[in-house]
């Protein structure tokens, strides 16, 4: 492709060279470059781009994109100056993969917690209607029935428009991706044109990287503040923070809620661990969906459906044969009566969500044993607050080790105790090994009693310096009962 036709509408402050230069791919990363490649220096949290330069051009790269030009220029080298390169790189991106985003229903859902859970459940809703699509998520990227492992929640901005592209060269229509703050603050959508954004909820997390609660929130924002006119923002309004997404953007702005009037409105009639009897907007349906977060998250899948011009019970019909979503509010039942729920909860509002939900549906005869931890290197101001809300709402907590990355399980346990209040300190044991927390958890289980395992949903690793070791809650809940029930 010629640089010209990849420079489209980006705002150049020089360019010194030739713009009939014909580039073979983009890269970011300078080890990718080879012959006719388009660097971007970007400037990272961990190194500066601009350093690399040399070395691209010495692979072969022949166009540089950067915001302060090298002391020398070489001849044979087309050098492009901009004032951000990583706002760039996404409209380069985006021009050199033929803007797919524009040729597709793009969806994006942002949220703390939901997102996976959204955007798998709008692939599949669409996939029951008969339409191809893409998925691009924590768990998976799909595209149509082919599956790719995830590398991030939100990938780079490159592979976003080359996951796009295969969408449209295969035929799909819609696109459902998940959008992290990480994604945002680092530009990973720029350039995108989302038809629809939809706002779960949002609640303390990623605050090792965000630092306030408040720059957390305005990155979150700024998703729906730079959405385009043509685009339609759904929040929702029962989050105290919902309509602080709608403050600034030009997209046409939607409501959802159960507690409060919406332009989208959900009631939960009935639940238990089977599923749920729902009503959208004066529509009764049942789901095997259950918990009070998934009504949230199937009324924004409604909601979602509805803007792309498709009648109610169309949608409804679909959602009807939903399954759940890999890692969350998963259920098994052991032949000895215990029963299980593997979640990925991992943020207090996540964990105090899944234990209401099991709450309001047990009868209060049978026991709540929850199993968690928290996870390395992330945020220490959730950790007390979990120990408080699984203590406060479980008859026994056993907190254990969760991804503890390079930090002593120990210390993160320490920090989790700290939140226990006084009369719930016989509530909960500490049992480092995540293994023997579970199969303690068995063994103190009566029959009918329930045990959550929180915090690993579809994980199957433990990150433990470094090194992911091979770990599956399910398996392991699995392997422990046979071994136990002998």
């Amino acid at each position: 492709m010629k640089l010209r036709d990849i420079l489209h509408r980006i705002p150049i402050i020089e360019i010194i060279g030739s713009s009939d230069t014909e580039v073979s791919e983009i890269i970011f990363d300078s080890r990718k470059a080879s012959d006719d490649s388009l660097y971007v220096a970007v400037r990272g949290t961990v190194a500066d781009g601009h350093t690399f330069i040399k070395s691209a051009m010495e692979k072969g790269a022949n166009v540089i994109v950067c915001e302060t030009l090298p002391d020398e220029t070489l001849e044979n080298i087309t050098y492009v100056k901009v004032k951000d390169s990583t706002k760039a790189l996404g409209h380069l991106a985006a021009n050199f993969y033929g803007n797919p985003s524009k040729k597709l229903n793009l969806v994006g859902v942002t949220g703390t917690n939901g997102k996976t859970s959204t955007a798998t459940l709008l692939f599949d809703v669409f996939k029951n209607m008969g339409f191809g699509a893409a998925l691009i998520s924590t768990v998976e990227y799909r595209i149509g029935d082919e599956v790719f492992p995830s590398t991030h929640t939100t990938p780079d901005v490159l592979k976003i428009n080359q996951i796009l592209s295969e969408a449209v060269e295969k035929g799909c229509e819609y696109a459902f991706m998940e959008v992290s703050s990480h994604g945002i603050h680092q530009h990973r959508t720029e350039g995108l044109h989302f038809k629809v954004a939809g706002f779960t909820n949002i609640t303390h997390d990623h605050l090792d990287y965000h630092k306030t609660f408040l720059e957390y929130l305005n990155t979150k924002k700024r998703f729906f503040d730079e959405l385009n006119e043509d685009a339609v923002a759904i929040t929702n309004i029962d989050d105290k923070n919902g309509l602080v997404m709608l403050q600034n953007t030009k997209a046409t702005k939607k409501t959802y809620a159960l507690k409060t009037m919406a332009d989208y409105q959900g009631r939960l009639l009935e639940a238990d661990f089977n599923g749920m009897l729902l009503n959208f907007n004066g529509k009764e349906f049942w789901t095997t969906l259950t918990g009070k977060f998934n009504v949230y998250n199937l009324l924004l899948v409604f909601a979602i459906a509805l803007e792309l011009g498709f009648e109610d019970n169309e949608i409804l019909q679909s959602i009807s044969k939903l399954k759940r979503v890999n890692g969350r509010f998963e259920t098994m039942k052991s032949d000895g009566g215990i029963f299980f729920v593997v979640d990925y909860a991992h943020t207090p509002d996540a964990l105090e969500n899944i234990l209401d939900s099991i709450n309001e549906i047990r009868t209060k005869n049978e026991r709540l044993i929850t199993v968690f931890g928290c996870g390395g290197n992330r945020d220490h101001e959730k950790r007390p607050e979990m120990g408080k809300i699984a203590t406060r709402k479980s008859t026994l907590a056993i907190i254990t080790s969760d991804n503890p990355r390079t930090e002593d399980p120990a210390a993160i346990i320490k920090e989790i105790e700290a939140g226990v209040e006084p009369q719930n300190f016989s509530k909960y044991i500490s049992i480092p090994d995540r293994k023997e927390a579970i199969k303690m958890a068995i063994k103190f289980a009566e029959p009918k009693d329930i045990i959550l395992v929180a915090g690993k949903g579809h994980e199957t690793y433990q990150d433990i310096n470094g090194v992911k070791h091979h770990f599956d809650d399910k398996e392991v809940i699995t392997e422990l009962w046979k071994a136990m029930s002998k």
